[in-house]
């Protein structure tokens, strides 16, 4: 998550000041772009993602699609991100100014920044500071909002796990990685056939277009309704396991630069592009061993009063009162309380964003001050830290992760088509709604 948001915040979400505009210019920001349900997007919104994308192309010297082009793509993001941001307000998702600040602070950190420093850099770059945390805040949401509703979508048997790790001990390019680009064209909802050639006559026009020599990044920023479409269809490096299997069993062993399509899927029709091709990366990941208390606030215990009870613990063990796995056996809610809160090794991106930044702040053997995560309030004691080879990992969590995340990705892309087919929504520029 820690990566994922970072990316996003560093190369699509910079939002930059306008204090130099005249009075003109700032009632023609702040007209509504859409309506979105019972929300808007405003025109400022619009213009300021506008903006972090064309310099993000013109620092990765990428070439933009028009400007209409671009502007529908913006605007597609910005609607899907104001439909999930409603759904998490209707789920009671919040990410407090303290998980923030946190988020940051970590953030920071690797940047090797303190917090201030991490600031300063960001307003020397002419972003709004103010601006580009309450962007995170919204990613943190828009965040535990998806995972928690495709948490329920997802199911992995079995024999799913067995296959692949079956799979995996076969494989004799277990050491390469592949980076992809993708371009997604659409099917509609519940598609007729009249719908379905519409979309693979796009499809192999799109096609034609990129034998003949034009550029995927903006062909794919015009074109596509894939989820990476702002990025030019980058989907990363990945390994033949990571891939959705239909990509996998065509760059196989393929060149790169080659192009592969029209692939129909359950959501439309893929064309898929071999970037580049690598050895695998040898990569470490970290584990993290850690202890936790848990209060969950209701109608009788306040928020305020679960965020003191815990602060009252750690008094108590730092003052040699009271120890801290036997108060997480009395007190800690959850399955954790009976092993006296103890959590076992795992990676810290498994738990819940603030759990996970709260455990990176810590040395071994210290107590996080009480937090709030999307379960309730914490304490958390950090008690061992190793690094592990991933690259030789091939046991069944590694095999039943790499399923996850096919799906998941599969997976998201259908549950926001779902959310965006039952919102009302309105583009007033174009005066088209949906």
């Amino acid at each position: 998550m820690k990566n994922s948001l970072k990316l996003l915040l560093l190369s699509t979400l910079f939002m930059f000041s306008s204090a130099q505009q005249s009075l003109a210019n700032e009632v023609e920001l702040d007209r509504i772009a859409a309506v979105v349900n019972s929300g808007v997007v405003l025109e400022s919104e619009v213009q300021d993602l506008i903006e972090s994308v064309t310099l993000q192309a013109k620092k990765n010297n990428q070439t933009l699609p028009s400007d209409r082009a671009l502007r529908i793509q913006v605007m597609e993001k910005l609607i899907n991100d104001a439909i999930i941001m409603q759904l998490g307000e209707r789920m009671g998702v919040q990410i407090s100014d303290a998980q923030l600040d946190e988020t940051l602070a970590n953030m920071a950190r690797e940047n090797n920044l303190t917090l201030d420093q991490f600031r300063q850099a960001l307003i020397a770059d002419g972003v709004d500071y103010e601006k580009y945390r309450e962007s995170a805040r919204n990613e943190l949401i828009s965040g535990e909002v998806r995972r928690a509703s495709l948490r329920r979508r997802i199911y992995i048997s079995p024999q799913e796990v067995a296959n692949l790790l079956a799979a995996m001990k076969e494989q004799t390019n277990a050491d390469v990685e592949y980076r992809l680009g993708h371009i997604l064209i659409e099917f509609p909802t519940n598609p007729k056939q009249a719908d379905i050639n519409a979309a693979k006559e796009r499809a192999e026009k799109v096609l034609e277009l990129l034998n003949e020599g034009s550029d995927f990044t903006n062909i794919a920023m015009t074109s596509s309704s894939g989820a990476n479409a702002l990025q030019g269809g980058d989907l990363g490096w990945k390994t033949i396991n990571e891939m959705p299997t239909l990509f996998s069993e065509l760059v196989d062993g393929q060149a790169k630069g080659s192009i592969f399509g029209p692939i129909r899927t359950g959501l439309g029709f893929s064309i898929v592009k071999l970037v580049d091709v690598r050895g695998r990366q040898t990569v470490e990941i970290e584990e993290v061993k850690a202890s936790h208390i848990l209060i969950k606030p209701s109608i009788i215990l306040s928020e305020a009063k679960a965020e003191a009870l815990l602060q009252g613990f750690i008094d108590k063990i730092n003052a040699g009162e009271a120890d801290f796995a036997e108060l997480a056996k009395e007190h800690s809610e959850g399955p954790t309380s009976v092993r006296g809160g103890d959590l076992g090794w795992s990676e810290p991106s498994k738990y819940d964003p603030a759990f996970a930044d709260a455990l990176a702040s810590l040395d071994i053997n210290e107590i996080h001050k009480p937090f709030r995560s999307s379960f309730g309030w914490h304490i958390a004691k950090l008690t061992g830290r190793r690094t592990l080879d991933a690259t030789a990992q091939m046991n069944e969590n590694r095999a039943y992760q790499l399923l996850y995340n096919r799906k998941f990705n599969m997976e998201g892309t259908r549950w926001i088509k779902e959310l965006r087919d039952e919102a009302y929504i309105e583009v007033l520029e174009s005066g088209n709604s949906k």
